[in-house]
């Protein structure tokens, strides 16, 4: 992939402005200018950035409904009613299932939680959960990252003398489901300043709001952040503000004192003695979360995150990994089928967006594919797959298109949909599948920008090699969390050479580990450049070139900065 860099410089105000900041916090003008770039001009907000504060939290009664969702949990506790903890069966859905639901286990016992069967109920409240809620004597159940637009499904539960307390994070309808109260800092009339929780968020909104009303203290809910910080990462929301101080003290919970469950996850990865960021969550722990739901059912995921004894999770978590290696394997094979598709489909070139779908394809590893298809081909994706007369497609999107808005455009083609910017899913009548492409195809086509088709690396810094200090490694820790909103920084180094003992490895050759050296300084440096070998007879022919990267921890030699290279290109 050709990626465009972009980069401007600064300007004289941020240059002085960045001179002052780093004499204030002691770090170099690079990671003051970085802060500057973060809407982060002050020395307080620098060190309310640094050291995020859970006193900080926003208040959560500020969010509309939250006091009769309180008001209503605490009648169903006060009659003893039976209460029924219910999730979307990915990452997000069944970390905030595990969160509400080990928490209120310790104040109150009448409680079960349920995920709905990807394959046999589909995606949010089913008519089968509700029927199995009503079998089973529940009065209340409180929905977790979906149900904002299960308008039928909530008045059929009401209509047996089920009340529904939402908590979602999806955007709504014009039209909101009858619930006793509808928690979701996207609805239009929600006072909630921060709008960007995910849905485990949301549910730890509930959780403090509940804990807050009940006088019980917040350090309850701490042992729990660490589910936070999963699903903010797993979910890719914004890592800004709200979301920046859970995940931020959800993973120095993962890190110091995790839950048994995910310290089995922890344990079966790899993970074990060193550091967890929110890519680890992304690349590691999240997707052997998701595996149950995508392979066969979530509720294995809940069962292992609230597990109690060690050696049991240990047990289930290997379980949950070989879903992990079957779901790959799966995944492998859709990915290669796709992309035979793409290139057979002369069309598709021309198309500002791709719409694939084959009866064949696993519904659970759909999304997946389309995430690798985007990545791909820099372009709006959705893969649709058959399910009996229906069909079911996730789509996923490129920075700055509203994919949810272009799957809205074609309501009238689809029986339901729901999602965000970045990620939606649909569900259709097959026969009108080619009818949803061609429509989606023009609204993408209509709407979509030049630039949002093309791979951008944006630059935050030109530096060279001797600016990479033991210092600026450390102070660029503080950084993060990293994610959406807060990216890691990449930088740039102009006119870099191969030191003389770079090379490809890999077990298909399809990697470069590199020792690099720059006309400014002697350092040498080190950096891998992952799925770059085709640049590797430039790099050896002794000419120069530029390289984009971030600074990362070599995970072999601890505490020591490697580079991990974006994008090289020859010098000009």
């Amino acid at each position: 992939m050709h990626y465009k860099w972009k980069y401007s410089s600064p300007s004289t105000a941020e240059d002085e402005a960045a001179k002052e900041l780093g004499e204030k916090l002691n770090i170099s003008p690079i990671l003051a200018h970085l802060l500057i770039r973060r809407g982060i001009t002050t020395e307080s907000a620098a060190k309310r950035f640094f050291r995020p504060q859970l006193a900080d939290l926003i208040n959560p009664f500020l969010m509309k409904d939250m006091d009769v969702a309180v008001d209503r949990l605490n009648d169903a506790m006060g009659r003893k009613e039976r209460i029924l903890v219910y999730g979307d069966y990915d990452v997000d859905g069944c970390t905030a299932v595990a969160l509400v639901y080990k928490f209120l286990q310790q104040f109150y016992s009448n409680i079960d939680y349920y995920i709905p069967d990807r394959y046999d109920e589909g995606y949010g409240v089913s008519k089968q959960g509700i029927d199995y809620a009503h079998e089973t004597g529940v009065k209340l159940i409180i929905i977790l990252d979906c149900g904002i637009k299960a308008i039928d499904e909530i008045a059929y539960a009401k209509s047996l003398g089920i009340d529904f307390i939402i908590c979602d994070h999806h955007v709504p309808d014009d039209e909101m489901p009858n619930a006793v109260a509808i928690l979701n800092p996207k609805r239009p009339d929600d006072p909630f300043p921060f709008k960007h929780l995910c849905g485990c968020g949301v549910g730890f909104k509930f959780m403090q709001a509940f804990a807050k009303n009940n006088s019980i203290p917040f350090s309850r809910l701490i042992p729990l952040l660490d589910f936070c910080a999963v699903a903010i990462a797993a979910d890719i929301v914004p890592v800004v503000e709200e979301n920046r101080i859970l995940a931020f003290h959800g993973l120095k919970q993962l890190n110091q004192n995790p839950s048994v469950g995910l310290k089995a996850i922890i344990d079966i990865c790899g993970l074990s003695g060193r550091e967890i960021s929110m890519s680890d969550i992304v690349f590691k722990i999240g997707p052997r979360i998701n595996a149950s739901g995508r392979m066969e059912n979530g509720k294995e995921s809940v069962d292992l995150l609230v597990e109690r004894d060690f050696s049991t999770a240990l047990r289930m978590a290997k379980h949950i990994n070989e879903y992990n290696e079957q779901r790959k394997g799966i995944d492998k094979q859709m990915t290669e089928e796709a992309n035979q598709i793409v290139s057979r489909l002369d069309a598709q070139t021309h198309h500002s967006s791709i719409v694939l779908y084959d009866e064949h394809w696993k519904k659970g590893v759909i999304g997946i594919v389309a995430s690798r298809l985007t990545e791909l081909y820099f372009r709006p994706t959705v893969v649709i797959t058959r399910d009996g007369d229906m069909a079911t497609g996730s789509a996923r999107s490129v920075t700055g298109f509203d994919i949810y808005s272009a799957i809205k455009s074609c309501r009238d083609l689809l029986t339901n949909f729901g999602g965000h910017t970045y990620a939606a899913g649909l569900t259709l009548r097959w026969e009108n599948v080619v009818k949803f492409r061609d429509r989606f195809q023009q609204y993408v086509e209509e709407h979509i920008q030049p630039e949002q088709t093309e791979p951008i690396l944006n630059i935050d810094a030109v530096i060279d090699f001797r600016d990479i200090t033991k210092k600026l490694f450390n102070d660029l820790k503080k950084f993060s969390p990293f994610g959406p909103g807060n990216p890691k920084p990449l930088f740039c180094t102009i006119g870099v050479y191969d030191y003389g003992t770079s090379k490809v490895i890999g077990r298909h050759q399809e990697h470069i580990k590199l020792e690099l050296v720059d006309s400014k300084s002697s350092n040498i440096v080190n950096g891998i450049a992952f799925g770059q070998s085709a640049s590797a007879r430039y790099i050896k022919s002794k000419r120069s070139f530029d390289i984009a990267y971030t600074i990362e921890e070599n995970v072999f030699k601890h505490g020591q900065a490697q580079l991990q290279i974006e994008d090289i290109r020859p010098s000009n």
